[in-house]
């Protein structure tokens, strides 16, 4: 095989700055930050999560995205070019390993939720929500999640787009559908926060996300936030370390980096900023849990002025976001596939996306045929845990933390300090210094505590 294959480059600093931030824009984002923070303190959590933004997500950000530029490769590669150009073992390579798998096995289960979500597009634009009683809302949700061919439908065709735009190439697919997908996204967001400032209790989602209650702080809040910072920006998935090997040598990694987790973090709360103005407006709990956005909202939407546009409009949203970090996820894949086995572009997007629609089979049926089959029953800990949940526990519990570590300790304390430098070329060196001294301590340290909580 060849690990020196010829990549693509971004066709500019913008672009790569879209495809960056849609990457790490998802789901995650806009269905599941604001359901942990309404079950985990409100503004407690948000002021948590802030400073684990800046102080553990962006450090290991700027990291990821060095080592993908220096090593030109997908991150399995890359990082035995790296190791062995430091004088260190190409078993280093084990990092790439684990963020690669980690979001092909996400995006297995990724694409099924996302098919709920272009479900839902087509029932809030008929009317399906339109008058309908709590009851009669969730119990639309539980039909749909008993029905494997309907899941199966949905999953088949956000993966088949998902396919086509990585088939496209670089510039012809990524760029092209991140440069449309984002700026809609961004006006979606803004057309939501107007209809929440309208129809919702704006004072009531404000004073809910952002009047900072210190006494709400605990560890559990802590662990929560920490975790989901590290995990929102996307690193320790490969997939920065991906759209860092396709960066030109002109473009700052911490100047974009910081734009990158800004800009992830403003969608994150912008938003929260749209969804609890509503859901406090309509006397609905916060804290639902992951029924926030397909119970929750649908019931709000179907009581309000205007809800069958704006329902529309919010799935529509959650489209693009979790198409623009799929593309994302699964491009790193790709481009291994491409490389391992010296195929074309088209024939790896094929092979990934092709198997992960078949894995996520497994999702499909772990909500209904499967609901009772527990793959590792046998093991206590394990006993009652389904196909789909053993898989999002052992990628975000194991495989990212365990792969997030790694590459902390090897840019921290195996690569020197004098190469960091200048692949970064970081003019300021208190900002050099302060992002070393938080990459080589403060953020192993957090990983590793969240890491054995998460046991």
């Amino acid at each position: 095989m060849s690990i020196y294959k010829q990549h693509e480059t971004w066709s500019s600093r913008l672009t790569f700055l879209l495809a960056a931030v849609g990457a790490a824009i998802g789901l995650g984002n806009i269905w599941k930050f604001p359901y942990i923070m309404g079950a985990n303190g409100g503004s407690a959590f948000v002021l948590v999560y802030l400073l684990s933004i800046l102080f553990v997500a962006v450090p290991i950000l700027i990291a990821e995205i060095m080592l993908g530029r220096r090593g030109k490769q997908s991150p399995p590669n890359a990082m035995a070019i790296i190791a062995r150009q430091e004088g260190r073992s190409p078993r280093w390579a084990i990092v790439g390993w684990l963020g690669i798998f980690a979001a092909y096995l996400v995006m297995t289960y990724y694409s099924v939720i996302a098919g709920w979500a272009m479900s839902y597009m087509v029932r809030a634009g008929n009317g399906n929500f339109t008058g309908q009683s709590a009851e009669a809302i969730s119990a639309e949700f539980s039909a749909l999640l008993a029905n494997p061919a309907q899941l199966t439908l949905w999953h088949a065709i956000f993966m088949g787009i998902t396919m086509i735009i990585l088939i496209r190439g670089l510039r012809n697919g990524i760029e092209q559908a991140v440069k449309i997908m984002m700026p809609l996204l961004f006006l979606l967001l803004l057309v939501m926060v107007a209809y929440a400032a309208i129809e919702g209790d704006m004072a009531a989602g404000l004073h809910f996300m952002f009047d900072f209650d210190l006494s709400a702080i605990n560890g559990q809040v802590i662990l929560m936030a920490v975790g989901h910072a590290f995990f929102s920006i996307g690193v320790a998935m490969g997939l920065m370390m991906g759209f860092g090997a396709y960066l030109g040598k002109e473009i700052s990694i911490a100047r974009s980096a910081l734009i990158i987790a800004g800009m992830d973090t403003a969608v994150a709360l912008i938003a929260g900023i749209a969804i609890f103005p509503i859901v406090f407006a309509n006397g609905l709990d916060p804290a639902e849990g992951p029924g926030l956005i397909f119970v929750t909202l649908p019931i709000a939407f179907g009581n309000m002025t205007g809800g069958i546009i704006f329902g529309t409009l919010f799935f529509i949203l959650l489209f693009f976001a979790a198409l623009t970090s799929a593309i994302g996820s699964l491009e790193p894949v790709v481009a291994w596939v491409e490389e391992h086995r010296n195929i074309t572009r088209s024939s790896a997007a094929i092979i990934t996306c092709t198997s992960a629609f078949v894995i996520g089979l497994g999702t499909v049926l772990s909500f209904n045929i499967w609901s009772t089959w527990h793959p590792l029953g046998f093991i206590e800990r394990f006993a009652e845990t389904g196909f789909f949940d053993l898989i999002d526990y052992f990628t975000a519990n194991l495989m990212m933390p365990l792969g997030g570590l790694l590459l902390a300790l090897f840019v921290g304390w195996r690569v020197s300090p004098q190469a960091v430098a200048s692949e970064l070329d970081i003019h300021s060196k208190w900002f050099f210094r302060a992002w070393f001294w938080l990459l080589r301590w403060l953020v192993p340290v957090s990983i590793t505590i969240i890491f054995i909580s998460n046991l």
